[in-house]
């Protein structure tokens, strides 16, 4: 990569003026080179190490004796640099070539030596401390002491400037777009070791929002854009407003780029304008996958879409798939069926409805399913509207209107059901997809009226995750979950199966059977046979579940994950708790970019009539 200059206090260091990257050495020539750090220094040499170029690329020659000679003397001031990020203002650097000291070579010094023999010497000096300290704003004193500025502390280079870059940012989240440094005063004293601090700023007066302009849209509504940043003329200005705005844009999934900032100066009427760039993403997209079982047959699944239907960033969506193609298997009627399942929707999304940070969500779905509980046939029209209340807070509410055509050992029945689904959502996690620490919770209720029977009824659920990382490195991440849940209001047998609680999977208690924890109908002999025989879960109005994780990193990329889940189901209102059913296991994550790829093994320590000695599960994204 080419070289990057870098200030501390106002010195300019490692400065190249030419950044040429080229694939050949003009004669090369080969080093060697040992540091020496006299008096020693606890861990200072390794960041000297760290700091110096000629030692990280060693191995690699340099283009001649002018090539060796610049390449020491920008390493000089790196290692001087690194002293001051140790609060060591007095600290010595030498560097000898072919025993040579670089401060007396001449510009055309030749080296004669293969390899060229190079010697640091560092004297690191006194560790400083701060002295006086004074930061003013336009002469007035300022709080030196919030930001860890005061005499008898640690005179650190990196320390002092991170407290100057929270102070400037501090200014500039009181709505002043125009601070900046007018003054920087230091001072070494070598016989006291202290480091006297004088700071002066020009904060500026705080400024409020202006119009807001839009460039790089091609078919994105210009005006959509603004209105959908949600910054509004008059408000003071927020570097925290425009992150949002950019953060919100991002939502829409219609641009590739995206940049929020405020204008280089005031208006004539002395607001600040913001300007936002997009670049616009490919509106139309289609994907499509396979997979295969021996258990579960073949199942094919595609999905097309646009995204921005109407210039609004309106989008649309048509996902369809099949699957248990060629599979043949006991039903809950206990006799077998090769019947697949399949299921289609078509979901479109309008953003912007209630304000910037909304959402209408409408869907229509068309479902047969067969899993291990029951057969279901379904039609569902959904209607709502999902707001962020902040970055961490969203609720979503819906009215559902469902008809459902379910078969289950008792027999066939069908249902018209009106429901208002209303989710709460917490998401505190530091990463979606590979959290390290945060928690996410999730509330869901959802009152709900069967026309035919006139029957009312509410489920409600609650879900929440936490993340403990162990290790600077995030390589020990602990992880829980708990979920509990209820039905009020009917009776199980009036509740439709697909609307009563079920445990076990890959989602659940792994190791046992998708839907297999719970209760089950009782054995009765099957019509026209002599078989006890039915092992079909019930369902129920109540449920507890949880896991626990240990997310260890073997490698960089590679983590080992034993984990524990436990679960039970029962049939009123509250579980019985007696009747808890662990899974063990472990699983394997190879972290991605895009998140990581996950196999988990569970195995059942009770298994019920339905469960096998083990269970596999693959998937994207942590267990939970």
């Amino acid at each position: 990569m080419p070289a990057q200059a870098f200030e501390i206090f106002g010195l300019k260091f490692f400065e190249s003026e030419n950044e040429a990257d080229e694939d050949a050495v003009l004669d090369p020539v080969n080093y060697t080179v040992t540091l020496n750090v006299t008096p020693a220094v606890e861990g200072l040499e390794d960041e000297l190490r760290d700091a110096s170029t000629l030692i990280a690329d060693e191995d690699d020659p340099v283009s001649g004796s002018l090539g060796l000679l610049s390449k020491a003397r920008n390493d000089r001031k790196r290692l001087v640099a690194a002293l001051y990020e140790n609060a060591r203002y007095d600290g010595l650097v030498d560097i000898f070539i072919e025993g040579r000291n670089i401060a007396d070579l001449a510009p055309d010094a030749t080296f004669t030596a293969r390899p060229v023999p190079v010697e640091i010497r560092v004297n690191p000096g006194q560790e400083f401390q701060l002295g006086s300290v004074s930061v003013s704003a336009n002469g007035v004193p300022m709080d030196a002491e919030k930001y860890e500025l005061t005499p008898g502390s640690s005179a650190a280079s990196v320390r002092i400037l991170d407290a100057e870059a929270k102070l400037l940012r501090d200014l500039r989240n009181e709505g002043r777009p125009f601070v900046a440094i007018t003054d920087r005063d230091v001072v070494a004293d070598t016989k006291t070791g202290r480091l006297d601090y004088t700071l002066q700023i020009s904060p500026g007066e705080p400024v409020p929002f202006g119009a807001t302009f839009v460039d790089g849209a091609k078919d994105v509504d210009p005006g959509f854009i603004a209105y959908m940043a949600g910054i509004e003329p008059g408000e003071t200005f927020s570097p925290e407003a425009l992150e949002r705005a950019r953060k919100r844009l991002m939502k829409l999934d219609v641009f590739s780029s995206i940049s929020v900032k405020e204008a280089k100066g005031q208006a004539a009427d002395g607001t600040l304008p913001v300007q936002i760039e997009v670049g616009e993403r490919k509106f139309n997209y289609y994907g499509f996958g396979a997979t295969f079982s021996n258990t579960d047959g073949a199942g094919v699944s595609g999905y097309i879409g646009n995204r921005n239907l109407f210039g609004r960033a309106e989008s649309i969506r048509l996902d369809a798939s099949v699957s248990r193609i060629g599979a043949s298997v006991i039903d809950t009627t206990g006799r077998e069926t090769d019947e697949f399942d399949y299921d289609a929707s078509l979901v479109f999304k309008k953003p912007g409805v209630l304000g910037p940070d909304s959402v209408y969500i409408g869907s229509l779905e068309v479902t047969s399913e067969h899993p291990l509980a029951y057969d279901r046939r379904a039609f569902a029209l959904s209607n709502g509207v999902e707001y962020a209340l902040d970055e961490q807070q969203t609720i979503n509410v819906a009215v559902r209107a469902e008809y459902d055509e379910i078969t289950d050992y008792l027999g066939s029945d069908s249902f018209v059901l009106g429901s208002v689904p209303i989710t709460y959502t917490y998401d505190g996690r530091d990463e979606p997809l590979n959290p390290t620490s945060g928690i996410y919770a999730k509330l869901f209720a959802e009152p709900t009226y069967e026309f035919k029977d006139g029957t009312p009824f509410l489920k409600a659920r609650a879900d929440a995750s936490t993340y403990l990382s162990l290790s600077d490195s995030n390589r020990f991440i602990l992880a829980g979950r708990l979920a509990y849940g209820t039905i009020f209001g009917a009776d199980l047998e009036d509740v439709p199966n697909d609307r009563r609680f079920y445990a076990g999977g890959g989602g659940s208690v792994r190791g046992y059977a998708f839907q297999s924890i719970g209760p089950y109908f009782p054995d009765v002999v099957l019509p026209g046979t002599n078989e006890d025989f039915t092992d079909t879960p019930t369902g129920g109005l109540s449920l507890f579940e949880g896991s626990l994780e240990a997310r260890i990193g073997v490698t960089e990329n590679i983590q080992v994950v034993p984990f524990l889940d436990f679960g039970t189901v029962g049939d009123d209102l509250v579980p019985d708790f007696s009747e808890f059913k662990l899974g063990a296991g472990v699983g394997a994550r190879y972290l991605t970019g895009f998140g990581p790829i996950r196999v988990d093994v569970g195995i059942p320590l009770d298994p019920g009539p339905r469960d096998a000695s083990f269970q596999i599960y693959a998937g994207i994204g942590q267990a939970f």
